[in-house]
This record gives structure tokens, sequence and C-alpha cells, in this order.
């Protein structure tokens, strides 16, 4: 409850510090906005993803409505990273207001495609290093928006949590979906399984374009080098498969521990990660400063404010695992 009172006044001071227009003033009358919006996959239905959702939440209690004084153009690759300089491109020909982008590859894709037209990201990580911003204080360009990054030692954080979950833990095997993230956290990734004296099963998700067939795999390959738990290492296509994910984790009774709570709520076992819906909320609030004049490179890149623990009780007693009451306390979230 303290670490939660705290995160609130954190909360709360920031929102003191906003100029009036980004708390509620409303936009300008007359005008119509065009957001262009990419994204890995398009929703399956008419609803949009809960994420882009909570976005469209942000940019409502901001004054802007999609339909009426604002246009969002969706645009979608799904999951093939080779058509998506090709979808970053045409949506940057069209000239919108902004473009927003989630993860690094769809940044860097837009990046390529316009260095004029400002672009706000969602879950940027290592963006100093992957040259997105100059700092995070002043990005320098056109790219501003929200980093996933709240230091490199949320993975081996995952780590910890999961042998504590699983005392005799020893061998690991970790999904890692190259160019999808951060470079970095690979060294994170093998830091943090040092630290516990586990060995990683590495499987390279590289290149498997038809991607459902290649997870069926590599939990399969998982399974045959002796691998007594997964780790997903992070990624929009991973993302995008989650419910397929955590379905063959059960599949081969491996318990499994995530970088976002969207796998939990799928029926995964654990994660810790930032909390996804809040930080596409908040980018609403980049969109409208952009919107009102301001320029991306005066825009401070915002670090997220909350950090969920979320456990999977009932994949748990499926897994026939007992859940440490360390863990339990710390949890932020406990699906029953």
């Amino acid at each position: 409850m303290k670490r939660r009172a705290i995160l609130a006044a954190l909360v709360g001071l920031g929102a003191a510090a906003m100029p009036a227009a980004v708390r509620g003033q409303a936009p300008p009358l007359g005008k119509t906005y065009r957001i262009g919006f990419i994204a890995t996959y398009a929703p399956q239905g008419p609803k949009p993803s809960h994420l882009l959702a909570a976005l469209l939440e942000g940019l409502r209690e901001l004054g802007y409505s999609d339909g009426q004084n604002l246009v969002l153009d969706r645009r979608y690759y799904e999951g093939k990273p080779e058509k998506l300089p090709m979808v970053a491109r045409e949506l940057a020909d069209s000239k919108p207001d902004v473009i927003v982008t989630s993860v690094n590859v769809q940044t860097n894709a837009a990046k390529a495609a316009t260095q004029t037209i400002p672009i706000v990201m969602i879950v940027g990580t290592d963006v100093v290093e992957a040259g997105f911003v100059s700092s995070l204080a002043r990005p320098g360009g056109n790219i501003t928006g929200l980093t996933w990054d709240v230091g490199i030692e949320i993975m081996p954080k995952r780590f910890e949590l999961l042998k504590e979950m699983l005392p005799h833990l020893s061998r690991v095997a970790v999904l890692w979906d190259p160019g999808q993230d951060a470079p970095a956290f690979e060294q994170a990734i093998r830091q943090g399984a040092e630290a516990i004296g586990v060995t990683l099963i590495w499987i390279d998700l590289r290149g498997a374009s038809d991607f459902g067939p290649g997870l069926e795999q590599a939990f399969a390959q998982s399974v045959r080098e002796g691998a007594q738990a997964v780790f997903t290492g992070g990624g929009s296509r991973l993302f995008g498969h989650r419910k397929q994910v955590v379905a063959l984790a059960a599949k081969y009774r491996l318990p499994d521990t995530h970088y976002s709570g969207e796998f939990v709520e799928a029926g995964g076992l654990m994660a810790y990660a930032p909390n996804l819906p809040a930080m596409f909320k908040r980018s609403a609030v980049y969109i409208d400063k952009i919107l009102r004049g301001a320029k991306p490179a005066d825009l401070p890149v915002e670090r997220p404010v909350r950090i969920d623990l979320l456990v999977n009780l009932r994949t748990a007693q499926v897994l026939g695992l007992t859940v440490p009451q360390s863990i339990l306390l710390r949890a932020d979230r406990v699906i029953e």
C-alpha cells in the first residue's frame, strides 16, 4: 500500500505541474486533427484493441473524439516485419499531424519514413542507444513519448521472482524475437540468469514469418532441451500471439514469466512489467501537446510510473505450484 501511495502522489504532482491546456482545456474549435497509428496486428472484430481503447480514452479526456475533431488512421503490418517499412512510408506520405508507434521496430520504420512529422512512441526501449532521441530530457528531433525502460534490471528481477516461485529451477527457455526490442536486453537477460545460477536455452525466433507454427516448434525444442520454465524476451509479435504462448506453456506444463501483464490475463503464470494500458493512455498527453504546437524535440521522454507484479493462481494450481506468500504479498494483482 505504501508503494501505491507514493506512485499516486507522483502522478498527482505531475498533473499539478501540467499546463492548463493539457489538464482539460478543449482543443481549438473548427479543426480536425489526423493521427497515424501503426500497430502489429489488426483487432479481431469491430472493437479496437484494449491498448488502442486506452489511447482513445486518454484523447477523449483531453477533448478529442475519433470521427469528430480527430481522424485516427490505423495501419497494420500483421506481424510481418518485411511489410513494415512500406506501411510506415505510406502513412508518412499521407501527411498526418502525428504518427504514433509502440515498440522499437515500428519507431525505427517511422523514423526512416520521416524526419519532420512528429512521432510519439509509447513503448520505446533503450531509446538513446537506439538513436531515437539525444537524451530523455531533451529528445532533440521529431521523436518523443514514453519509454518502457525502468532500467534493464527489470530482467534480472523477473529471474529472481521465477527462482522464488521455483526454488529448484536450473534450466529456462528464453523466447527471443530479434529486432523487436533493444539489443541491451539480451545481455540483461543473460546476466539475470547467471545471477540466480540457471542455464538458458536460447530460442531465436528470427525470421519466423509464419509465427504460429514457429512458436509450436519453439516450445517443443524447449522441452527437448530440458526447460523447466519459459521466459519471454519481448516484442510485439509475441505480444500479438500471447494467447498461443500461454496455451503452449500450459500444454507443455512450463511455468512462464512475461514482460507484460496481458500474458497473465490470458492465462500465463506471472509477469513483472510496466502497465501498458496506462502508458497508452498517457501518450495522449504527448499527442495533445504536439497538436497545440509543442515540438517533440522539447518534450522530455517519460519513464513508466507503474510497474506491476501479476500472478495467476488458477494457472499455478493447474501446474501444481504453490505461490510463495512473499510473492502474493508483493503482487499488485492476483488472478484467482
